[in-house]
């Protein structure tokens, strides 16, 4: 039986056709200045015009070929569109964490725009699609680290702002343990190993407080070293009885864990906060409407069990706490008392225990008769963790930090012991120079300097749930080529304390613009 000759295709339909895309992609790369993709245009002419190359080869096939390669095409299609469109224009985040409550809720997935601050030429290009750094199966790396290309981004929209919402690549992700739940702890798990085998080496170890500048900073840089270097010859090593925490690994920076937080400090901006007001070059910054902190509470004929009865679920879903918010009740006369975090002895008889809550909620649960009393829980009473950098004796806590003058591109600080391990990250790590400190003096790429000029613009980036937040008090600057996207809307919002059926849909939060949430 003959095979049914093929239709020929309208000349004018595929020169009309062939143009558009060519146009379409000729703008492509103008945008993203790489004139290597026009090695590509021979191709999109045979494709449309010349034929000389038999694209669709397999349709000509008998039998299970042309079934099995027509899902292959379409397969293929449907991943690189899904890599081109996610790289270059938006993608999809999921809120992980309730760092951002009340503004950004556990369970809103987002619709993030490349395209506003520009989108980045990727550093490392050969990536399954959908992927961040690790194949949903086989806890196997996901990318391939050659070809890596250096930092550039292609013109956007426009420029972080102050207060905006931002997702960006987690900065202190650059080493890991492989093994969850530590990959985005190596640095503090490093510190807190270290301290342990230093006290131990030597156990009548003067004060840190007593010890000129530099010898703090060579005591507190030998105890990371330490820390480090044990954990890297014992992989089986176990943190907090936890599993072992694995091989010591690297991430490139496009690779590293999606974060999401708020913009408070800008390149150029000296930032302070004080009694947990946030000040940028001496002026109180607005906070956000739904900013949350933690509070002490006290209830009136009821406990932490009597919150999460059922006939109280309409009461927490309207003042948004969470299931996760009225657990925390136990930390303080339990795990904070067995650790020895507790500063004020007093709110152990004062207080039943703290939860995040908004400054409403909290006015609501009193003057309704749940509690009968509260306030904010400040870093006199609880230790609030070891704060950015951790290097440095500073005697800063989450509540009480600074001043720090955030690095902008182009712009010179002088190095001295006073701030050399605020700013050697960022020359080290993020700027790619060897940095050395001998004596006081310091030493970039071999050669003496007291000034660095840096190369990047940085950023500082928190989190509205104050309290519950590991932000850039914890590990420091955002550099711009870290810098991912900028949320637009909230395109679904799902409930983790209730089912899909349940309650579990917020509807009133879908296709709400995140510009609006301020």
């Amino acid at each position: 039986m003959k095979r049914k000759e093929k239709k020929q295709p309208n000349k004018k339909l595929q020169w009309a056709k062939f143009i558009i895309v060519l146009v379409l992609y000729l703008l492509f790369l103008i945008w993203v200045k790489s004139w290597l993709g026009l090695i590509v245009v021979p191709f999109i002419y045979d494709a449309y015009i010349s034929k000389k190359i038999n694209w669709k080869w397999w349709q000509d096939a008998e039998g299970p070929t042309r079934m099995v390669m027509s899902w292959v095409d379409a397969i293929v299609f449907a991943l690189v569109a899904v890599y081109f469109i996610n790289q270059f224009f938006f993608q999809n985040y999921v809120i992980p964490s309730s760092s951002l409550e009340k503004s950004l809720l556990t369970g809103d997935y987002l619709f993030v725009s490349k395209a506003s601050y520009g989108p980045r030429i990727p550093e490392t290009p050969l990536t399954v699609p959908l992927t961040q750094h690790t194949l949903p199966f086989g806890e196997i790396k996901s990318y391939i680290e050659w070809p890596h290309w250096e930092y550039r981004r292609v013109k956007g929209f426009g420029k972080v702002e102050r207060n905006d919402i931002v997702v960006f690549n987690y900065p202190a992700g650059d080493t890991i343990f492989v093994n969850q739940p530590y990959q985005t702890e190596y640095y503090n798990i490093c510190q807190e190993v270290g301290k342990s085998i230093y006290q131990q080496m030597v156990p009548n170890a003067l004060p840190i407080d007593s010890l000129p500048l530099q010898q703090q900073y060579e005591r507190l840089t030998t105890i990371q070293r330490m820390g480090a270097d044990y954990l890297k010859q014992n992989p089986n090593f176990s943190f907090n009885g936890y599993n072992p925490i694995g091989e010591v690994g690297t991430r490139p920076t496009d690779r590293r864990e999606n974060y999401v937080k708020r913009c408070v400090g800008l390149p150029g901006d000296t930032l302070q906060i004080k009694d947990h007001i946030i000040y940028i070059n001496g002026v109180a910054n607005k906070e956000p409407e739904q900013v949350q902190y933690t509070y002490f509470v006290k209830f009136n004929n009821m406990s932490a069990l009597g919150l999460l009865a059922e006939d109280m679920d309409d009461l927490r879903k309207e003042l948004g706490i969470s299931i996760e918010d009225v657990e925390s009740l136990k930390r303080l006369k339990n795990y904070d008392t067995a650790v020895g975090s507790v500063l004020n002895p007093a709110v152990l008889s004062d207080y039943d225990g703290y939860m995040p809550l908004t400054a409403h909620a909290a006015r609501e649960l009193k003057s309704r008769g749940y509690i009968s009393d509260y306030r904010v829980v400040t870093d006199r009473d609880i230790e609030s963790g070891t704060v950015y950098p951790l290097n440095m004796n500073s005697h800063w806590t989450r509540d009480n930090y600074g001043p720090v003058w955030i690095p902008k591109k182009g712009e010179s600080i002088r190095l001295t012991m006073d701030n050399i391990a605020i700013y050697e990250r960022c020359i080290r790590a993020y700027e790619k120079n060897q940095l050395e400190v001998h004596d006081g003096r310091f030493f970039i790429n071999g050669e003496q300097t007291d000034t660095y000029t840096f190369k990047l613009d940085y950023y500082w980036m928190m989190g509205d749930n104050r309290h519950n937040s590991a932000d850039s008090r914890y590990w420091g600057f955002v550099p711009e080529d870290h810098i991912v996207g900028k949320p637009i809307f909230i395109w679904w919002s799902s409930d983790p304390d209730r089912s899909l059926f349940g309650g579990g849909i917020r509807w009133g939060r879908l296709f709400n613009l995140v510009d609006n949430i301020k």
